[in-house]
Formats: structure tokens, sequence, C-alpha cells
């Protein structure tokens, strides 16, 4: 299935070339990060909202848009099995299709696992946070079509509602310490970035196998194109599709929930 109608291989591109034929966009869930800062326990990804995990939700959320015909969960390596099990449990809309991954030791480690899951006709790939569970489907589809009209890289992006600081770097400065500011910089040229993000695949492909994160390795996957030296944009994003990190970003969306399933059926 392919999410663009069969004439848009005959639409030139801005080179006066003839566009090739459209692939499959799919998108790829990491999912194998523990979420101490919501507390312990289960992982946040398997976190209940509303009576069913975020995990599922944002499967769901992605799996809404009529681009998306595959979903990629990666998952902890401890639990692979009892992912799929649960997911199975849960049926998606329409045809979309799913499959689980084992994951790595860090995000970027999971997302590159992700991406060499994906089929050969593929080539537009979201990649989503697990823990924005109630993005809505306008964002989704946003996404797609800005890569379908030619950027290598898209970011959904709210702007700032708060004044930001800069403060200077210091790992030896103790937790709650006062911390010296250096810089404020201009709100109005900041954005607050979302997902999914979305890319075209050999793009995506390329930064994962010449970028090497640190540490806990790259968190962003924009950011890594931006390593590259090519053009990542921004379309906008949506107030709903906030990242639950802490306890109270989870009492938020089951606000959000019981609001929608009370006015749309949800």
């Amino acid at each position: 299935m392919s999410d663009q109608s069969p004439d848009d291989s005959a639409v030139p591109t801005t080179d006066g070339s003839p566009r090739p034929p459209a692939g499959r966009t799919a998108a790829v869930v990491p999912a194998a990060g523990k979420g101490i800062r919501l507390g312990p326990g289960t992982p946040k990804a398997l976190r209940e909202l509303g009576g069913t995990p975020m995990l599922v939700h944002a499967v769901r959320a992605l799996a809404r848009s009529r681009s998306v015909t595959l979903v990629v969960v990666v998952a902890p390596p401890d639990a692979t099995e009892a992912v799929r099990t649960m997911l199975d449990g849960f049926p998606l809309p329409g045809a979309t299709e799913l499959t689980v991954v084992a994951g790595g030791a860090t995000r970027q480690e999971s997302v590159h696992r992700g991406l060499r899951a994906l089929p050969a006709d593929v080539d537009v790939v979201l990649v989503h946070d697990a823990a924005r569970p109630l993005v809505p489907v306008d964002t989704v589809d946003a996404v797609v079509a800005a890569v379908r009209a030619g950027a290598p890289a898209v970011v959904p992006a709210l702007p700032l509602a708060d004044t930001v600081k800069e403060i200077a770097a210091d790992p030896d400065r103790p937790a709650g310490a006062p911390e010296p500011v250096v810089a404020t910089p201009e709100r109005a040229r900041l954005r607050a970035v979302q997902t999914p993000q979305g890319f075209d695949r050999a793009t995506l492909t390329e930064a994962h196998e010449r970028i090497t994160g640190e540490g806990e390795g790259a968190t962003d996957c924009a950011g890594m194109v931006e390593r590259l030296g090519r053009q990542v944009v921004l379309v906008p994003g949506h107030e709903e599709a906030f990242k639950v990190t802490r306890p109270l970003d989870l009492v938020l969306a089951e606000a959000v929930l019981a609001r929608r399933r009370a006015t749309d059926g949800f």
C-alpha cells in the first residue's frame, strides 16, 4: 500500500526530472527505556494511561495516519516477547502492520535496530517517542507530507512559553547548588521539539552510520542529521503531543484522554 496516489510519480521535481514512485512510510517507536523520572516500577512505555499502556496509545496514534503502513516497536531486550504479546491484545486501526524487535543499550542504538528492521520498500521513516501517547493524527500527517515534499528531516515543534537561561557547564557542581547564568537566548527564535520526527530513509540511515553518540548516545535523530550538514525543517506541533516524563505529566495525560473520550469517543 502506498501513501501517495499513483499520479504522484508524474509530478516533476524542482529540477524538472520525473518524481520517482513513492514507497511506504514506516514508524520506529523506541520503547526500551526505563523512564526512571516517572518513578519506580513498570517501564515508562508500559505504564497505563486510561487503563491502556502508553505504548499502545502511541502506536495507535501513528496507525491512525493513512500514510503509516508499518510500525516497528523497539522493546527492552529482556521483554521483547512480553511486549509483542501485550500488543497483540490491542488490535490496530486499519491495515497497519506491526513488528517488535529487541532494543539496545541506548536510544540511538534502539532506533538504529528499528531502522535495520524496515523492509526495502520503505522510503520515509518516522521516529516517535513511546512517551508521547496523545500525538494527534494531523501532526503525524503534517510531518509525512513535509518529508514527501522534499525535506530530508522534519520535526514538529512549538514556540516556547517560558524564558530560557543558559548556564555555565560544571559537571562537579552539586545537585541543587546555585547555577551561574551566562546568557538569555532570544525566546522568539527558540522552539520546543516533539515527535514524530520524519526523515528520508537514506538520510536517517546515513546519520546513524556516521554519527556516533557519546555516553547515552544521541537522543535526537534530527540533531544527528544536523551534524551531517543537512537541512532540518519544523512544522507546527501540538500541545497534546507532550512527553510523559514525570508523575504530573501522567496526571495531565489522563485528563486529556478523559476529555477526548467524553467529547470524541476516542
